[in-house]
This record gives structure tokens, C-alpha cells and sequence, in this order.
């Protein structure tokens, strides 16, 4: 799909502009001038500008194009701040950029102006992007120093395939004011609906004009682990709609944006005879409707390449199902169609979903709008399939329960589905409407890593033994990804070598194979040996060694000097396992374990013994988390829990020689 640009990108219907850091001068204009007199609002020392005023201006005219104006005003107060002094214009075929003109008004000199032919162009393709029509215009505005005041004024034309537009007012530094103007023509209506801030009244200006105003809109300051900046900040979004037009050009519910998808998408899922030969030769010698519908899931994961082709509509329409297959690639929403396609053989249904892939960007106080960048499939399961592999399933009071499948993502097996996608608000298309729904979370023994190691220590310290590391979920998927990018099987040994420098200053690792690799339904595994030397540190006759051989749990995420303003989100629901056997070296027996460990949250939980095996120390641990947003009033205890695992992380065993 068309990406979603997020930060500082604004994505609207108009333009897509962007603030980064000589010319002719000239005075700049008196918009500019009047936000330089204005106070500024309340910043710290780390603030790197100020938007002083900004002004976006929307013109909807009869035949249901857009006009609009873009005016900005930063002071920049830190020399991070340069890169506030570059203005940038997103062009592709729903909109275009008639002007671009900047201006600068140093502390000290005269002003300094940059017009259109100062404007460069460049790609504005996403790296995953095959090909696209979006091109970057950049218009850099000179002596972008602290203490200066930059603007710049964006003309721009549009002719959106869907008539709304965003009002994003609010950036990652302070706003001083903030204007949206809009002019229609008579006769014509608007819906507004309100993002994370108060709703505003607008001002009637007449002629069916409208102003809204917002002074004082603070900054988004990035935590670790925060919710996505697209769903904490605020703005409004406006739908347009003309007298007789049809919802078809408008978003007002749900039901109308799924009539627009399934437009699109009319005729596109047609099963030519080449599909229906491959069909049969996938699917062949399986009689069953489980056993098929893993067989063409293999198929698109493994057979078509993802590739995407954003040109005009494209970003949005799938590709008809027998030019992805004749091509054997496509995008996300290429690859949900030709696999709805296939499934519809074995006489099994299936929808679109379209999901963003940051949890948060969306949810359920969203209005309907083109808010995702993804598309997935949503698989009815015949009421004979009762798998429990099958653990991403959705209890549809209409249809029943709908399996959530991502066939752009090779790695992670049907049944199975990527944190990010999981308990995340998606937009679900029906044959008779659309609605926004919630994924399922997949429970936490899904996802995880388990370290398991038998070692024995000697009297000088020196630790040896087998380790297994077994991965699962999204562990297993990331993992099997970095192998496949290693080019000499000689290297693939580092990957296991980085993981225990997380645990252990000096080893070696001696011997080391790999498990399934490719098998991608099983867990994804190493086994190694390695030999630790000065593990243990010798004390007189005494012997101290940390039972943690492998494995970190513990951060230092909530030990930041500024109180965090949002909650934690977690990558996806987690469960890891250890266990670490150490023989003991001979002539020393036992003299003090670390005390047993139980915590158990809400949104986590963490467990670990240390205990006396024959003659060995056997410890076990179990770390899970359970839910995937901390609120802020139980951050305290997020801190606190991450407390006691970094001291049971650092906690040690002693070991005393013989008499």
C-alpha cells in the first residue's frame, strides 16, 4: 500500500511537507513578522525550535478538487534546530505543488528570501518501493542559525481519490498558533472529527468559509517504547461532501470506506486457468480443507516476492490477482488478493484487512480514513478446522471466526501473527459493509526465547558445556531473517557469538549448529558449546559464580531523569524460559544461593529459583508478559519490577572449598 509517512511528515489530502535546515534578499512577508513579535510559548532548554504560526488554507472546488495554502514560522533556538531551515513538498499524482518561497529573519542583517527556482526535486520513494510517482520538491532556506526566525509559504493543487483532509497542529516542539481556513462552495457540507484535543468551534466567516484556531499546543517529546506519534497527536480530520454526491468520494462511516475498497478491488480476484492449474498442482494429494489452505499459504509466502509498484491509484488498488501471479510478486495488498483468490477454490472465503503496523496509530475513536499502510487477510475457517496452531483467530459475530493471516511476511507461519499486528485496531472489509475491529493477542508461550544450558565449572573458574536457544514467534522470525542475509556460512556463527557478549565477557564458542532454519512452522534453534574461562571468581577458598548464564531481562528504560508522559508499549505478548544447570567443580560444595524471586504483575510477571541439584546448581526463570500497554499509573510498578530482575540478573552463588 501507498506508505503512511510518520514524524514530522504531515499526510493530508493537500500536501505533505516536511521542516529540515544563500539567496536573493528581500523583507520577509508580514504573516512573519507578527509571529516574530508574538511571546513564545513554554520550552525547555532542549526545545530546538518554536513553531511560531502556521496556516493551512483548503479550497474544495465544485468539480471536487482542492486548492491550499501552507504557511510556516519556526525560531530556531538550538543548532539541532537546523534542520527546520529545509522545507520539503511531497508530489505524486493526487496532488501537485504550484509554489514554494522561504524566507529568513536573522537577529542580525537583512532578510533573506528563496523562491521557486531555488527548488530542487528529488525521489520520494520508500525503500521498499519498486517504483513510484512521488517526488520531493526542497526548498532550503538560508542562515537557519539559533536565534533566527525561518518561514516559508507552499501553493499547492489536488485531486484526492477520497475528499477529506487532516489537520495535523500539533509537532515534537511547541506551538504557538495554529490556523486551518476552510472555503467550499454552496451547498456543500463538512464532517469534522476530533484526534486527542478538546473539539474546536470554528469561526463563520460567510460564504460557506470556516476558520478554526488552536494557540499553545505543546510538544510530543520521544519516549522509548511510546505509543506512535500519529495516534497521541492531535488534529482534526474533515470530510467533504457535495449536494447529490455519493459517499463513494467521502468517508462518514465505516460502511463507506469499505464500499470505496471493494470498488477497487471489483473484478480483481477473477481465478484464471493458469491460477486454477497451480491451485491443483499446490494442493495436490490434499483432501482436507486445512491441509489445502497451508499449502497456498506456503505457496504466496514462499513463491511470490513482495514487491511494490505506488503509482497514482496503485497505491491503494490491488493489482487483479492473474498479473500478480503471471509476475509472481506484488505488495502487501497484491499478495492478500491473489491468496483470497486461490482460497476461494478450496471454497474457502476470505476479506481484506487493512491494518497500520505501529499498534496505536489507530483506534477505536478513529474516524474512517486512509490511516493504514498495510494490508492482511482475514480467512473464514471452515468449521472442520480445529487447530491449535491456529491461535490468531477472531470470533466474528457474522462470520464466524476469521483467521488473521499476513502472507507478505515469509517467516511467521499461518495460524501465527506478528506483535505489531496483534491486538491492533484494523479495518475489516465485508462483502456487506466495514468496521474497524481488534486483532486477537496470540497467548504469551507463543512468542519467546529459552535459553537451556548443562555446564560444568572447574576450580579455576573456567565454565564449559552445551547450550540450546530455542526461539519462537516474532524471536524465531527476526533471527531467521538475519541468517538469510548472511552471505558465508562461516558467519553465522557471529550471530550467536553477539547474543551471549549480552552475558558473558570472555568465551569461545567451540561448536554450533543450527535448527530450522527454513522450517518456519517449528522453533527456530542453536545449539553450541562454549568455553567461558574466569566465569568463576576465586576468593581464598571461596568460589562466587552468577547462576544467569545467558539472557538479559532486565532495562533501564524507566530509569530516565525526565518523568515520563506516556505509557509503555510492548512489542507483543512474551514468554521466556532458562534454565541453567552448572556441576560443581570438584572438592567444593554449596555455601550461599541467591534467594527465590516471584513478582507478578498485571502486565508481567517474573520468576527465578536458584537451588541445590545433586551436585550441581540448578536455576530456573520465567519472565512474561502478558499485556501490551502500560498505563502511566502503573509505570511505578514497571519500574519497579525491572529493579528486581536487574538485581536477580546480577545476583551470584557461592561456593566454598572442602575441609
Amino acid at each position: 500500500m501507498r506508505p503512511i509517512r510518520h514524524g514530522l511528515f504531515v499526510f493530508a489530502a493537500g500536501v505533505v511537507f516536511m521542516m529540515f535546515s544563500p539567496a536573493a534578499k528581500a523583507d520577509a512577508p508580514g504573516w512573519m513578522r507578527s509571529a516574530v513579535s508574538a511571546p513564545l510559548p513554554t520550552y525547555d532548554e532542549k526545545t530546538d525550535a518554536v513553531l511560531l504560526y502556521a496556516e493551512d488554507v483548503t479550497t474544495v472546488t465544485p468539480d471536487g478538487k482542492m486548492k491550499g495554502f501552507v504557511r510556516r514560522a519556526y525560531k530556531i533556538l538550538r543548532p539541532e534546530g537546523r534542520k527546520y531551515a529545509t522545507a520539503h513538498a511531497l508530489v505524486n499524482s493526487e496532488q501537485k505543488v504550484g509554489s514554494m518561497h522561504g524566507w529568513c529573519i536573522p537577529k542580525q542583517g537583512k532578510d533573506y528570501e528563496v523562491k521557486d527556482k531555488d527548488v530542487v526535486e528529488r525521489s520520494g520513494a520508500a525503500g521498499w518501493e519498486m517504483a513510484s510517482d512521488s517526488k520531493v520538491k526542497v526548498l532550503e532556506i538560508p542562515a537557519g542559525e539559533p536565534g533566527n526566525v525561518v518561514g516559508f509559504e507552499i501553493e499547492y493543487q489536488a485531486r484526492p481519490f477520497v475528499l477529506e483532509d487532516e489537520w495535523n497542529f500539533q509537532e515534537t516542539i511547541p506551538v504557538k498558533e495554529a490556523r486551518y481556513s476552510l472555503q467550499m462552495p454552496p451547498g456543500w457540507e463538512y464532517s469534522a472529527v476530533w484526534l486527542n484535543h478538546p473539539k474546536v468551534e470554528p469561526n463563520a466567516i460567510g460564504g460557506n468559509q470556516w476558520q478554526w484556531v488552536v494557540n499553545d499546543v505543546p510538544a510530543i517529546r520521544y519516549e522509548r517504547h511510546m505509543p506512535p506519534f500519529s495516534g497521541l497527536a492531535a488534529q482534526m480530520v474533515v470530510a467533504f461532501l457535495g449536494p447529490g454526491a455519493t459517499r463513494s468520494t467521502s468517508f462518514l462511516t465505516w460502511d463507506d470506506m469499505a464500499k470505496w475498497q471493494r470498488n477497487l478491488a471489483n473484478g480483481r480476484r477473477e481465478a484464471t486457468p493458469e491460477i486454477r492449474q497451480k491451485f491443483a498442482e499446490v494442493t495436490a494429494g490434499q483432501d482436507t480443507a486445512q491441509t489445502k489452505l497451508q499449502a497456498v499459504a506456503k505457496f504466496l509466502q514462499k513463491d511470490i516476492r513482495y514487491v511494490a509498484i505506488e503509482l497514482g491509484i496503485g497505491g491503494w488498488q490491488p493489482h487483479a490477482a492473474s498479473d500478480v501471479f503471471a509476475h509472481r510478486y506484488g505488495d502487501c495488498k497484491d499478495k492478500a488478493t491473489l491468496l483470497s483468490t486461490m482460497l476461494k477454490l478450496a471454497d474457502i472465503d476470505s476479506y481484506y484487512v487493512f491494518i497500520n503496523t505501529r499498534r496505536g496509530a489507530v483506534g477505536p475513536q478513529t474516524p474512517p480514513m486512509r490511516k493504514f499502510n498495510h494490508a492482511i487477510l482475514a480467512i473464514k475457517l471452515p468449521d472442520q478446522i480445529q487447530d491449535p496452531r491456529y491461535m490468531a483467530v477472531l470470533d466474528h459475530p457474522k462470520l464466524g471466526k476469521l483467521l488473521i493471516f499476513d502472507p507478505t511476511d515469509e517467516k511467521t507461519p499461518i495460524g501465527n501473527l506478528s506483535g505489531d499486528l496483534q491486538a491492533n485496531y484494523a479495518f475489516l472489509v465485508r462483502p456487506d459493509g466495514g468496521e474497524l475491529i481488534r486483532t486477537p493477542q496470540l497467548p504469551t508461550n507463543s512468542n519467546g526465547i529459552n535459553h537451556t544450558g548443562h555446564l560444568t565449572l572447574d576450580a579455576g573458574g573456567t565454565l564449559r558445556g552445551q547450550m540450546n536457544v530455542t526461539r519462537k514467534g516474532d524471536f524465531a522470525t527476526y533471527e531467521r531473517y538475519e541468517q538469510i542475509s548472511v552471505q558465508a556460512s562461516k558467519d553465522r556463527v557471529k550471530r550467536i557469538e553477539q547474543e551471549v557478549a549480552h552475558s558473558i565477557g570472555m568465551f569461545d564458542i567451540t561448536s554450533a549448529q543450527m535448527l530450522n532454519l527454513d522450517v518456519t512452522d517449528l522453533p527456530f534453534g542453536y545449539i553450541f558449546n562454549l568455553v567461558a574461562p574466569s566465569y568463576g571468581k576465586p576468593a581464598g577458598n571461596l568460589l562466587t559464580i552468577r547462576p544467569r548464564v545467558m539472557g538479559t531481562q532486565s532495562s533501564d528504560l524507566m530509569e530516565e531523569k525526565e518523568p515520563r508522559k506516556f505509557p509503555v508499549i510492548f512489542a507483543g505478548p512474551e514468554k521466556d524460559v532458562d534454565s541453567f544447570e552448572i556441576a560443581l567443580p570438584a572438592g567444593y560444595e554449596i555455601d550461599d544461593l541467591p534467594p527465590p524471586v516471584d513478582v507478578d504483575y498485571s502486565f508481567a510477571s517474573y520468576h527465578s529459583k536458584t537451588e541445590k541439584k545433586e551436585n550441581a546448581i540448578l536455576y530456573t526463570r520465567t519472565f512474561e508478559v502478558k499485556e501490551l500497554v502500560v498505563p502511566m499509573e502503573k509505570l511505578e510498578e514497571l519500574k519497579k519490577l525491572y529493579r528486581i530482575i536487574a538485581g536477580d540478573e546480577r545476583s551470584t552463588a557461592v561456593l566454598k572449598a572442602k575441609s
